[in-house]
């Protein structure tokens, strides 16, 4: 009888897979204008870029501390009530930006709070709604249900972009830019507290007991080196996060918030339609093949955006480099997890996420100080480069350590 209690409280009801999916795409579209705004009214309070950069740093920074600390406590709490804290957090966020000005007021807002200034999905809530994603379907639905879960949040972030025009609307209609932001931030915590409503939906559940941990063992150097790596590729991405990315387009061309909302939209669709599609090509030519030849491509358009004088070209090398740019994303996870034992895949990933985490926290701060020289482009130039440092020294040094799909 307790067995069969325990078998069904491990598996969600589908309606309770579609919250989840409804949570991810709610805070997926607070975010797409979330990362756009964040800069624009940094800017307009008076902040200058090395200001900017070093609220982006705070941002990243908090996020690693604060998911690391969430990881932890995942499996000794109820997860539903850690979601509605990080929902709560997510409020509180939107309604604390408006409200200072001060440098070091707005650092640890970044700091503690949600907003996010990169792409990737990162925070307090991501692994919370993964735990739970876990827990409620089935081995054989997992991978598929995963898939959806990125898919809507991409694609939610890409409207939300296009939610960032939604000042010069507000403007257009007699209110101040200043307040305009605000109002956007107040949203902002609106979706916080609608994200709350829908976690409150979801049944109690704890994170299942996992059997300790033998940390790494046969792997260890295979391990040691792709976190090395990877930390590169993330401080690499760090020097374009997309709030800064922003800042320097409008600085650079006086890219309007609409016309940057625009950008960003299609800029999210391509990098969602892309997962797809690595998978697909990693069967024909192989993980690591995956990861380099897609990444120096895209390295190779960030570079050339940053000698553009045109804007029209420099949106069109940023938009192919945003179809190519994630196809590691799938690739990276899937390759790590199959180079390394099973009983030493909790670790793997532990000992990859937490460094690059850590890593992509290190630039902004240095990105902001850069945007403020006399080559503004600089980060974009430093970051390509880096980048295609570390794809031709992943390909080196893993070219032959082959997943087991791949070997004859």
């Amino acid at each position: 009888m307790e067995a069969a209690a325990a078998s069904s409280q491990a598996r969600a009801w589908p309606h309770d897979i579609l919250l989840l999916y409804a949570a991810r795409g709610v805070r997926g579209f607070g975010d797409g204008f979330a990362i756009i705004l964040l800069p624009a009214y940094l800017s307009a309070i008076g902040y200058d870029p090395v200001e900017i950069g070093v609220v982006a740093t705070a941002s990243l920074l908090g996020s690693a501390v604060f998911t690391l600390a969430v990881g932890q406590l995942g499996a000794r709490f109820d997860l539903r009530n850690l979601l509605l804290g990080g929902a709560g957090l997510m409020a509180l966020t939107g309604a604390a930006f408006p409200q200072f000005e001060h440098l070091a007021f707005v650092v640890l807002v970044a700091f503690i709070g949600t907003i996010n200034p990169s792409t990737g999905d990162i925070g307090v809530l991501v692994p919370l709604e993964h735990a739970m994603l876990a827990h409620g379907v089935p081995d054989r639905q997992r991978t598929r249900a995963f898939a959806r879960y990125s898919l809507i949040g991409a694609l939610a972030t890409a409207a939300g972009a296009l939610a960032a025009a939604a000042p010069d609307f507000l403007v257009a209609a007699g209110i101040g830019k200043i307040a305009a932001f605000r109002l956007m931030f107040y949203f902002y915590a609106v979706l916080g507290l609608v994200s709350a409503v829908l976690y409150q939906r979801l049944p109690h559940a704890r994170a299942a007991e996992a059997r300790p941990s033998t940390g790494l063992g046969p792997s260890r150097g295979i391990v040691y080196k792709l976190a090395l790596l990877f930390s590169l590729d993330a401080f690499a991405g760090g020097f374009v996060v997309q709030s800064l990315l922003a800042l320097w387009l409008f600085e650079r061309f006086d890219l309007s918030l609409s016309a940057a909302s625009l950008f960003f939209f299609w800029s999210s669709v391509l990098s969602a339609f892309s997962y797809p599609v690595a998978a697909w090509l990693s069967t024909r030519i192989g993980l690591v093949n995956t990861m380099v030849f897609t990444h120096i491509p895209s390295s190779i358009c960030l570079i050339l955006a940053a000698f553009s004088p045109n804007l029209a070209i420099t949106l069109t090398l940023l938009l192919v480099r945003s179809a190519l740019s994630q196809m590691d994303v799938p690739t990276r996870t899937s390759y790590v997890m199959a180079v390394v034992t099973p009983p030493e895949r909790t670790a793997a990933a532990s000992v990859t996420a937490v460094p690059r985490s850590l890593a992509s926290s290190l630039s902004p701060a240095l990105a902001g100080a850069l945007l403020a020289g006399a080559f503004p482009g600089l980060p974009l130039v430093l970051c390509g480069v880096l980048k295609i440092v570390y794809d031709l020294a992943l390909l080196l040094s893993f070219r032959h350590v082959k997943p087991p799909e791949e070997v004859a």
